[in-house]
């Protein structure tokens, strides 16, 4: 029997060579997949005919990147209606670690009306769309909905001061909590391109192009967000936050990051992710 090529094959495929795979590695992943060899290269060839300038497309960096305004070397940045300060700042990966994001009475506030809505932490399940528990993530979480109470709220408009992007590209605001022994083994925040559920995940507000973990509050022992690739490891003190992006979905990013185990005490943290375009 002839595999039906649906507009969802081909809306997938775009979105590939979009992200920067080539046509052989399409081909190979169609042939994983299953697919036969006829309705494979007349899917490429279709994509080929429609899209010839898709491989061109596909290598142009990207220039609209979140992130704060370094120049000149600033040791503060006005985030609007807090003075933020610029502690440590790395070019590749593209990494700047804030002081003074947040208040003690805005850690609290987040902490308390987060922790009667914790459950265990998923994962976005790159296959199908969905979320999934995974044994390499072992801390509790939640997530607000944008701008669900005024706590909320201020920060994000923060958020996109400090960073100048807006509001609305930013997922929901993640609340999670390590007890001693928890972690998150090193991974990648954007979303794989060559996974068949990452086009279904992508109609929400694009890939994620940039993440800002905050520290809340601070274990007694380990904790730290760890960047494996450069040998990079920052301390979770309180009211402070890392920001890094990535300008493709690519380990040569080398946006490879993790939280190590917590050995005493606990430790909370938000995290926003931002999209490339509107998130809904």
């Amino acid at each position: 029997m002839s595999q039906a090529i649906s507009p969802e094959l081909r809306e997938w495929l775009v979105s590939q060579l979009a992200a920067g795979h080539s046509v052989p590695a399409l081909r190979a992943s169609m042939r994983a997949a299953g697919w036969k060899d006829a309705a494979t290269d007349l899917a490429l060839a279709q994509l080929e005919a429609g899209f010839p300038h898709l491989e061109v497309a596909a290598k142009t960096p990207r220039t609209d990147m979140p992130g704060p305004d370094l120049e000149g070397a600033p040791l503060y940045i006005d985030a609007g209606d807090r003075r933020v300060q610029v502690l440590h700042t790395m070019r590749h990966p593209r990494v700047v670690v804030f002081g003074n994001l947040l208040s003690p009475e805005e850690c609290e506030g987040l902490i308390a009306a987060a922790r009667v809505r914790l459950a265990r932490s998923l994962t976005v399940e790159t296959r199908t769309g969905g979320e999934v528990l995974n044994v390499d993530r072992t801390s509790e979480g939640m997530f607000f909905e944008r701008g669900e109470n005024d706590i909320v709220a201020r920060l994000e408009q923060r958020i996109s001061a400090l960073l100048r992007w807006p509001v609305e590209f930013g997922e929901g605001l993640q609340i999670l909590r390590y007890a001693p022994g928890a972690q998150y083994r090193p991974h990648y925040d954007y979303f794989d391109p060559g996974e068949p559920g990452t086009p279904t995940i992508l109609k929400r507000g694009g890939q994620r192009v940039a993440t800002l973990v905050m520290y809340l509050q601070e274990p007694e022992q380990g904790g730290a967000t760890t960047f494996p690739d450069v040998g990079l490891e920052v301390a979770p003190v309180r009211g402070t936050g890392v920001f890094f992006s990535y300008d493709e979905p690519d380990p040569a990013t080398r946006t490879l990051h993790g939280g190590a185990p917590v050995l005493a005490g606990e430790k909370w943290v938000a995290t926003k992710w931002l999209r490339e375009r509107e998130f809904k």
